[in-house]
């Protein structure tokens, strides 16, 4: 029983344990490349922005207890990640720099609030090129010999990358591409050109710019190449290879009166080419001083050993050589140059000019025009001299009168000279503007009390070139003659204008252009005129417009631009588009004449209207301008017409006048036939008013009859078409069926065929109806009474059943003809529909026959 106790006892402490019990949570382990889980082998990019959401830390709790995420790092390194603790997003909090920092140690943990599990984690960090190459152990400064041979390698420059790959690879080039060195963009070896030499004496210094740059690399998400630049200097050595130089050449020196034996006349400097390392050089004289002068050898000063007095020449020409002494003491290089020493007696000689012949103060000369700047007048010999010695022989040289046009050379003289006078201003020098340029050349003493001078005059003759272009006297000629103007006339007279002299400044004209060919120039006045053959009109070509040419012989020209207009003269009258002109016209409606003037302005093709003749008079009005006539405002009705009209008919003969406003002026008349209506007879008969309406248009008419007939044809063949195919379909019609069964057309469908199918006049002839007297038997149904209602005509035609009594419309007008009609006595109402329709189908027949050229193409 205790057994049995104890046993029960010990198994329910063991399940109280375990119920008890709670297991630590984990993190999931995703592997490499994973952005969530504990963060194995991850790695991260060192340009990857602050703030950026980095990776996510994810594990599980076994009981599913609420889990929280923790990171932390050594006290001494950077706090450089952030985590939520609830969802375990890990951002980045501090810059990273792989060349600083290459991992970061940091320890994760998960907690379920009871157990907390950690983690110790190495992130690496991965380069990104954002490191610039650096040059090491700088500056570079460099001696090299200046006899170093060409290709010879002279330096090596080191730039360091820290960053890897291809951002850390460097390659180096010179920024000056035409510098007599080059570098190896790999090694960085500085070398000298091929083919290239250094000089000390010409260049002691080159400056090299260096570049290094990256071999480039991603950079913040965008392909970047960083560089860095040095600069090299290259300091050239001298050595030995140049030979002695004398400074301040030419040499002269002075002996004067007072002048004591030893005393030193002047000093010769000389000094080694070599600048860098100078041999020591010593002076001597070659020959020349016939002991009369000697020369200190180390300073280079020139004494004289004698007095002025046994001195037995003028001058003495000396020759001083150097020579450079090498450092072991031999003799090296040598230079010699001439000494001039005068012996100066006292100033009592005036500068004097010389010509070839002997002393001159007149020098002329003949030149061309506007000679090249720089140029020296070598047509004048002139030499200046003033015989006394030192001082006393020094003067200087200037021209007055000049005015900036010239310069003499030189501007101070010792002794003797040779005057050289040079072009200054080459424009001034001008034959238009003067054909004699005089000036004076003078020559004044320097250090003399005295102050000695002496001028001489130089004339300057110029001769003329072609130097100037003919120019016209206005840019464009504007020209204005009459259309009528006959062949050869004069338009406008053009000059140009060369200032040059002889044949240079002759000028000959032509004219080009696409407007000049009914025109001629003389080649020597510039008078343009008509061609003997010209027709000018200004309604065809109102406006010309070409070129005139102003040529020298040399062929130099100039261009101004002709306008030439043609005045209108009223040489057309007014056209009436036919002499006789039929119209008809509603009460109330006004009908309009045009004619047209083709003269080109105004106010030759401006027409005015009147009415010369009618019969019978005033019954119409027109206006003068637009050429509408209307009737007069006492005539409003139909039957108001009636009354006036001899034999109560409603047609008028009108001559109208257009006459322009010319001078003189020109008119033309026309004969105008009008039938007059009513709107109200038109509004009871469509067919009427549609044939009144294109009685003077009638090709509408005959548009619209082919519009009608292309219809009814069209329908015709689309029911054929679909008759056919259904009856093949059911095998039902045989073809000698379908040959003789035709199918039947009305009547009036035939007549519209048929009358359009005709030729004109056939058209015409079988639509006129002839008017037969009243007669209370006529038969309404005979073809001629039946055809004009079945005319084309766009409202339906009226019912055609037989009657016997009155026509059930009327249309009292009767249609105008050529020849002025007889007098009839009214119509009788009950037989006016014959009549009408005769008349309105005669007028159609006049118009297709006047136009039957022309209406072909709509048959």
């Amino acid at each position: 029983m205790r057994r049995g106790w104890w046993a029960a006892l010990a198994l329910g402490l063991l399940r109280l344990c375990l119920a008890q019990a709670n297991f630590a949570p984990h993190f999931f382990d995703n592997g490499v490349g994973s952005t969530n889980g504990n963060m194995a082998l991850f790695s991260l990019p060192e340009d990857t922005p602050v703030g950026s959401h980095v990776y996510t830390l994810n594990g599980t709790d076994p009981e599913g207890d609420p889990i929280s995420y923790h990171i932390s790092f050594d006290p001494s390194a950077r706090s450089v990640f952030s985590v939520d603790p609830t969802f375990g997003n890990i951002t980045l909090v501090e810059e990273l720099d792989r060349e600083r920092e290459d991992e970061i140690e940091a320890i994760i943990s998960i907690s379920d609030g009871l157990n907390l599990v950690a983690e110790k984690v190495v992130i690496l960090v991965t380069d990104a090129n954002d490191e610039a190459p650096r040059f090491i152990q700088e500056p570079y400064v460099v001696l090299v010999p200046e006899d170093i041979p060409a290709g010879s390698s002279i330096f090596k420059v080191h730039a360091v990358d820290r960053d890897t790959g291809s951002g850390g690879s460097v390659t180096y080039f010179l920024q000056n591409l035409h510098s007599p060195f080059a570098v190896d963009r790999h090694s960085g070896v500085l070398r000298l050109q091929p083919e290239a030499t250094l000089d000390y004496e010409r260049s002691r210094t080159h400056y090299i710019t260096v570049v290094a740059k990256d071999g480039g690399g991603r950079f913040h998400g965008a392909d970047v190449v960083f560089s860095a630049t040095t600069t090299v200097t290259v300091n050239v050595e001298d050595v030995q290879d140049m030979a002695p130089v004398f400074v301040g050449t030419p040499y002269y020196g002075y002996v004067y009166e007072d002048t004591l034996p030893g005393s030193e006349v002047l000093k010769v400097v000389a000094m080694d080419g070599d600048r860098g390392k100078p041999n020591r050089i010593i002076y001597s004289l070659v020959n020349g001083s016939d002991g009369a002068f000697e020369i200190n050898e180390t300073s280079g000063d020139i004494s004289v050993r004698q007095s002025p007095a046994q001195l037995q020449r003028e001058v003495y020409e000396l020759h001083v050589q150097v020579t450079e002494i090498s450092p072991v003491g031999s003799p090296a290089a040598q230079a010699i140059v001439p000494v001039t020493i005068r012996i100066v007696d006292l100033n009592n000689h005036p500068p004097t000019f010389y010509g070839e012949s002997g002393p001159q103060n007149r020098f002329e000369l003949s030149m061309n025009e506007h000679p090249p700047q720089g140029e020296i007048l070598r047509g004048l010999k002139i030499t200046v001299n003033d015989s006394d010695q030192g001082a006393n022989a020094k003067f200087n040289l200037q021209l007055v009168g000049a005015r900036g046009i010239f310069r003499v050379v030189p501007q101070t003289v010792l002794n003797e000279a040779q005057v050289t006078i040079i072009v200054e201003n080459s424009a001034a020098i001008d034959f238009e503007k003067s054909k004699v340029l005089t000036f004076k050349l003078l020559a004044v003493e320097v250090n003399t009390p005295e102050k000695f001078s002496s001028t001489a005059d130089v004339v300057i003759q110029l001769l003329d070139t072609n130097d100037n272009v003919p120019k016209f006297n206005s840019h464009y000629y504007v020209a204005r003659i009459p259309e009528n103007a006959p062949g050869g006339s004069s338009v406008v007279a053009v000059t140009a204008v060369d200032p040059d002299t002889g044949h240079w400044g002759e000028v000959k004209y032509s004219i080009y252009g696409t407007g000049a060919d009914l025109f001629l120039i003389h080649p020597s006045t510039g008078l343009i005129y008509t061609q003997p053959w010209a027709s000018l009109d200004a309604e065809a070509t109102a406006r010309y417009n070409f070129f005139v040419k102003a040529e020298d012989m040399e062929g130099k020209y100039s261009v101004a631009e002709v306008f030439i207009t043609l005045s209108d003269v009223n040489d057309h009258c007014p056209q009436f588009g036919n002499s006789i002109q039929k119209k008809t016209m509603v009460l109330g409606t006004p009908v309009k004449i045009e004619a047209i003037d083709e003269d080109a302005e105004e106010p030759n093709n401006l027409v005015d209207y009147s009415i010369t003749h009618a019969e019978p008079a005033n019954v119409f009005d027109i206006d003068a301008h637009t050429g509408e006539i209307w009737l007069k405002n006492s005539i409003r009705s139909l039957d108001a017409l009636h009354n006036i009209t001899p034999g109560r008919d409603c047609i008028w003969s009108l001559e109208v006048q257009a006459k322009d406003r010319g001078s003189p002026s020109f008119s033309t008349t026309a004969l105008l036939k009008i039938d007059i209506t009513d709107a109200e007879t038109l509004s009871r008969s469509p067919m009427a008013a549609f044939l009144i309406q294109t009685k003077d248009n009638p090709m509408k008419a005959v548009g619209v009859l082919a519009g009608t007939m292309a219809t009814v044809v069209a329908i015709t063949v689309l029911i054929s078409t679909a008759t056919f195919w259904r009856n093949k379909k059911s095998n039902k019609v045989l073809p000698v069926r379908r040959v003789v069964r035709k199918r039947s057309t009305p009547a009036p469908r035939t007549i519209r065929i048929e009358w359009l199918k005709s030729k004109s006049a056939k058209a015409a002839t079988k639509l006129v109806l002839k008017e037969k007297p009243p007669n209370e038997n006529c038969n309404n149904n005979s073809p001629e009474s039946s055809l004009l209602p079945k005319a084309p005509a766009l409202p339906p035609p009226p019912s055609m059943a037989p009657s016997t009594g009155a026509a059930h419309w009327t249309v009292p007008t009767v249609s105008g003809s050529l020849t002025p009609q007889q007098s009839q006595p009214p119509p009788n109402p009950k037989t006016m529909g014959s009549p009408v329709q005769s008349t309105l189908i005669s007028e159609l027949k006049q118009k297709f026959e006047k136009k039957s050229m022309h209406s072909k193409a709509y048959f």
